[in-house]
């Protein structure tokens, strides 16, 4: 299942706990067959490849860009894909106090959904390593790089909500104006529609097209006018009022910057070479 990242943070902040062990497995190697989890719970860092495991009967499928968490002592089942080089990391940690053991986040399974991450693939690796030296500060490193995954595993969470959630209202925002663009539209009417301000509308836009979303707007319109000069035998200036642009000078000026000449030089080179 999925969780809320924030609740997950909180959690995390509040709770002491230490780091069981960091395992690294493999196809090459093999899992030992286990019918539970281990007496500790533990998050897995997929590197390569898929593999599925379920937990108390809920499947999840281990692949990059993805990390599970698994609580202690879950019933567990394991299923290969034939061809997946799979390759995972394991860390299992214990909380240390004892009265928070049974904590309503250790003890549940569920995914975070990261993305692809180098810097987490490269702390994750380097955790490994540390992990499997020996000394005091080895073991000192070892607790500070899981927090650091941790962190940086949190932060991907959130960028990847992030930039789904921005490509969602692009896409809603663009779609709107495909539709209504020929109306009275305005940057902040159309950002209060949606639940969001003026900057971050336009980050948005700037994202995913390049340009704000008061250019996009007036370049769908143009090109909306540009063929209706080729398809009808309007006058400009209806033209320019029936895709929204109220002052015919203006519509010939931005038309021209578009595309290079004015409007009507434009129609007349269509109609007279229209191939």
């Amino acid at each position: 299942m999925k969780i809320d990242v924030e609740q997950l943070a909180e959690h995390l902040a509040h709770i002491p706990f230490q780091v069981q062990g960091v395992y690294r497995y493999a196809k090459s190697t093999g899992v030992p067959y286990a019918e539970y989890t281990d007496s500790f719970p533990g998050f897995v860092f997929p590197l390569n490849g898929k593999i599925q495991f379920q937990f108390n009967g809920t499947p999840y499928i281990f692949s990059p860009g993805k990390i599970v968490h698994g609580g202690a002592n879950m019933k567990l089942d394991q299923k290969k894909f034939e061809y997946a080089n799979w390759e995972y990391i394991l860390v299992q940690y214990q909380i240390c106090n004892t009265e928070l053991q049974d904590s309503s986040f250790s003890q549940q399974h569920f995914e975070l959904l990261t993305g692809q991450s180098p810097r987490l693939i490269e702390l994750i690796l380097r955790l490994w390593q540390v992990y499997n030296q020996r000394g005091g500060i080895s073991r000192f490193q070892t607790e500070m790089l899981f927090r650091d995954v941790l962190n940086e595993a949190l932060l991907c969470v959130v960028n990847s909500q992030y930039s789904s959630e921005s490509h969602t209202l692009f896409e809603r925002v663009c779609n709107y104006i495909h539709e209504h663009y020929y109306q009275s539209l305005t940057i902040s009417c159309l950002a209060e529609q949606n639940h969001v301000n003026r900057n971050r509308l336009s980050y948005v836009f700037k994202k995913h097209a390049g340009i704000g979303p008061a250019e996009y707007l007036l370049k769908y319109r143009i090109n909306m006018a540009q063929k209706m000069l080729y398809t009808s035998e309007a006058p400009v200036q209806q033209i320019a009022q029936a895709v929204g642009i109220e002052d015919p000078f203006y519509f010939s000026r931005v038309f021209k910057k578009q595309f290079g000449i004015p409007p009507k030089e434009y129609r007349e080179k269509f109609i007279n070479n229209p191939c």
